[in-house]
């Protein structure tokens, strides 16, 4: 696989894979309540940091046996399409309007990278990148590839936030990255990738 197959191939999966996500879904709540530039930097200031927590640890699982870690990859992915097929949506709840002035920008982000940072932790998509860096041994590739798939999740919630607008249906999105997910699991497990 070329760098930029494997580019595309990462972004692909991350980014449906983080469309119906828990992180996501704070950016567009949090955008509701604040000005969008500074959710923007806050989510993908965290999401970066664990993009790059998610490639060392699959840089680490990589001096492991190569067939080993790509039956847990494959195990992984296929765990992570059960949960993500499975999991009940969240309610639609309509955030309250925030009648307080509007805050600081530093202290906006600061929160904003907080609730992230926090949000993402053992989040599929971090787990996801982590097995990714393992199969692959293309660091930069995947670290790239994964936090601008991030990134490009964090300003569709931030922009649909800040209009107050649904532009994606969660349950279509979960469930296509249930499947993608299970695709990739399969194909890891019985060695095709």
């Amino acid at each position: 696989m070329t760098p930029f197959q494997l580019f595309l191939s990462v972004f692909g999966v991350i980014f449906v894979a983080e469309l119906p996500d828990k992180t996501a879904l704070a950016a567009l709540v949090l955008a509701t309540r604040h000005r969008a530039l500074p959710v923007f930097l806050g989510a993908a200031g965290a999401l970066a940091v664990q993009s790059l927590i998610a490639v060392v640890a699959g840089q680490l699982l990589a001096l492991l046996p190569a067939r080993p870690v790509h039956v847990f990859a494959g195990a992984l992915f296929l765990v992570s399409a059960v949960v993500m097929w499975r999991q009940k949506e969240d309610g639609d709840e309509a955030p309250a309007k925030d009648d307080q002035r509007a805050q600081s920008f530093g202290r906006v982000l600061w929160m904003v990278f907080t609730v992230v940072f926090i949000a993402e932790w053992g989040d599929l998509t971090q787990l996801a990148t982590g097995a990714l860096a393992a199969r692959y041994q293309s660091p930069f590739v995947v670290f790239a590839a994964a936090t601008l798939a991030l990134w490009a999740v964090a300003g569709i919630a931030v922009v649909a936030g800040n209009r107050a607008g649904k532009l994606l249906d969660p349950n279509v999105t979960k469930r296509v990255a249930a499947v993608v997910f299970a695709g990739i699991g399969g194909a890891l497990v019985v060695g095709w990738l």
